[in-house]
């Protein structure tokens, strides 16, 4: 039975069709069996502009504790300038936090997130109820990708300069004051080691998202579909399922590259092969914009390549991975870039190309595992020589199946790496 517990403040949660909720959702299975009871700390999914998927309520244990508080109605916010969920809600996951600690013995706070100002009831909670805690990191809080860059950042130049200044105002205190820093990517600890030298590493874990199988059986059982392409249609299809956006343009310009080189020397595969972008854009229908398709038609690829910008529910695109015969990954030219889609892609067990930066955490789970053609590539390098090396190592040769080495494939599966969690949450003091 457990003996500890831990709150678990995950603001976007089920039935949000957010990645940032993905390790709490998959690991609440698990913590009882290791010795902790979870209570979840979320936003009530009518005040997430984020999609809804109603189909993740099914993967979520039924005795699970879950509270859910307001926010501030973007129809007053935004006035001023205010959208962010973190902002908008943060006055009421305090109060509901602050009555959880005060009524019953907690012995952590576990902040898994991306929404990072809600980091901040760490240290005011550790002051007032004498309770460590934990941050996740599955993204950088403050990077320095844009600075000097003409790309335009995400939410645009204005938005990003105020995240990057709260982010300044914010982190030093909550970093400083945590027990703990879990990183998806081992660039993370780098980075914060770099501005905090009284940091060392053992106040850090690396710990990637975990690989569901569950997940899969879930979407089996309900009988998931898709409307993407329909299967044994006498074609080949590929599929990418995941944003993209500018810092994937690299990798995705020298697919393309090798791809018009292909179809130069086998004219007739044009006729055979679609290749699917799903879900590229997170914004919602009004306000996607297609980053893809535009680059497909400068390499005369239209008509073989598609894109929808429109997110599928998460189970609804585990079927259509099982669907393609192949799958895609597209990676950042930010080199701490982790995708934690690769388990899923893996799960799936379908020939896999894989490309990313030489630097990027996926390369070390792909070799390790064997679980696909990899492709990597550095930020001096020209599209035209990763291109040659997607067009020999997957293109002259694709492979027809999945070769992973299942045994090493484990360490990552949902209980795992649960169990790897739970023995940082056992090392805290409290």
């Amino acid at each position: 039975m457990p003996h500890k517990s831990v709150l678990i403040v995950s603001p976007h949660f089920p039935p949000i069709n957010a990645p940032d909720h993905q390790r709490v959702r998959m690991a609440l299975p698990y913590f009882r069996e290791l010795g902790w009871e979870p209570v979840v700390l979320a936003v009530d999914p009518e005040f997430s502009d984020n999609s809804r998927d109603e189909s993740l309520l099914s993967t979520i244990p039924s005795d699970a504790e879950v509270h859910h508080v307001r926010a501030l109605p973007t129809s007053m916010t935004r006035r001023v300038g205010v959208g962010n969920l973190a902002l908008r809600s943060l006055p009421y996951l305090r109060s509901k936090g602050n009555e959880l600690l005060s009524s019953r013995l907690f012995d952590l706070v576990f902040f898994s997130t991306s929404m990072f100002p809600v980091m901040s009831l760490g240290p005011v909670w550790r002051k007032r109820f004498h309770v460590p805690y934990i941050i996740d990191f599955q993204d950088p809080w403050l990077t320095d990708y844009y600075k000097g860059s003409a790309l335009r950042p995400p939410g645009g130049k204005a938005k990003y300069a105020f995240s990057n200044m709260l982010g300044r105002a914010l982190e030093p205190r909550v970093v400083r004051e945590a027990s703990h820093i879990i990183a998806v990517s081992p660039s993370y600890p780098e980075q914060l080691r770099a501005r905090y030298p009284e940091l060392n590493a053992r106040d850090f874990t690396v710990l990637p998202f975990a690989a569901s199988e569950r997940d899969f059986e879930f979407a089996k059982a309900l009988e998931m579909g898709h409307e993407v392409f329909m299967r044994n249609d006498g074609f080949t299809h590929w599929v990418y399922a995941g944003a993209t956006g500018v810092i994937m343009q690299k990798s995705i310009r020298s697919f393309f590259i090798a791809l018009q080189w292909r179809l130069q020397q086998e004219p007739r595969l044009r006729s055979k092969l679609r290749i699917h972008f799903v879900g590229t854009d997170y914004a919602n229908a009004s306000r996607a914009r297609k980053t893809v398709e535009p680059i497909a038609a400068e390499f005369d690829l239209n008509g073989i390549v598609d894109e929808r910008t429109d997110r599928l529910p998460f189970l609804t695109t585990l079927k259509l991975l099982t669907d393609a015969d192949a799958l895609l990954i597209f990676g950042s030219d930010d080199p701490s870039y982790t995708a934690s889609k690769i388990f899923p892609y893996i799960l799936a067990r379908k020939p896999l190309l894989v490309i990313v930066h030489k630097k990027s955490s996926v390369c070390d789970i792909v070799r390790e595992t064997r679980a696909g053609t990899l492709v990597t590539f550095s930020g001096d390098e020209q599209e035209s020589e990763i291109a040659l090396r997607i067009e020999s190592q997957w293109l002259e040769n694709q492979p027809v199946s999945a070769k992973t080495d299942w045994k090493e494939f484990g360490r990552y599966t949902a209980r795992s790496m649960t169990a790897s969690l739970c023995s940082v949450f056992d090392a805290i003091p409290r």
